[in-house]
């Protein structure tokens, strides 16, 4: 039986040597400022890559929603004659936002206010408003308030930052 691990000593010294001949190179440093870059980049970029393409999707989303508000608001302004018809402005708000379609929340509202004071009272009735605004030029003005709003989820979820965005916008206008 030979014992492998008995090497004579003038063999252990040669093979000692060759192995410190081909590890000599491995001492030098020239490289390893450029493996230290690359190490610290990837893990700042990475993150800051993905809460880019987070932050983008969440404001392509809110322009979708916002979008859906005005389409919801122009046609009801279009057919003022049926501006109380909720059921034509949610449709017309969801066909504006086809990522979200029937989760989409869409609340259309029909009002009155006075003319000088658009953004004061609001009268849910014609005859309130006409009792309520007094004055030679100061007449009643419908209009419609279309609030839409829907729960965005992010694409990557990230430590720290919340799983859905509650996205919410308002268009009003006048109904002609």
């Amino acid at each position: 039986m030979k014992n492998y691990f008995c090497i004579p000593s003038s063999q252990f010294q040669a093979r000692c040597l060759a192995l410190l001949k081909r590890c000599r190179g491995l001492g030098d440093e020239t490289g390893s400022a450029l493996v230290e870059l690359a190490l610290v980049t990837s893990l700042l970029f990475a993150p800051l890559l993905l809460g880019t393409v987070e932050l983008a999707q969440v404001l392509s989303d809110s322009i979708e929603v916002s979008n859906a508000a005005r389409a919801g608001a122009s046609w009801a302004m279009m057919n003022s004659t049926s501006a109380s018809l909720s059921s034509g402005i949610t449709t017309a708000a969801q066909a504006e936002a086809p990522d979200f379609r029937t989760n989409l929340l869409v609340t259309p509202t029909e009002y009155w206010a006075c003319s000088e004071a658009l953004t004061g009272t609001q009268y849910n009735s014609l005859a309130t408003a006409t009792s309520s605004c007094t004055g030679t030029s100061n007449h009643p003005i419908e209009l419609i308030q279309v609030i839409t709003s829907v729960s965005v989820a992010v694409p990557v979820q990230l430590p720290g930052l919340p799983a859905t965005f509650p996205l919410s916008t308002t268009a009003v206008t006048e109904a002609e």
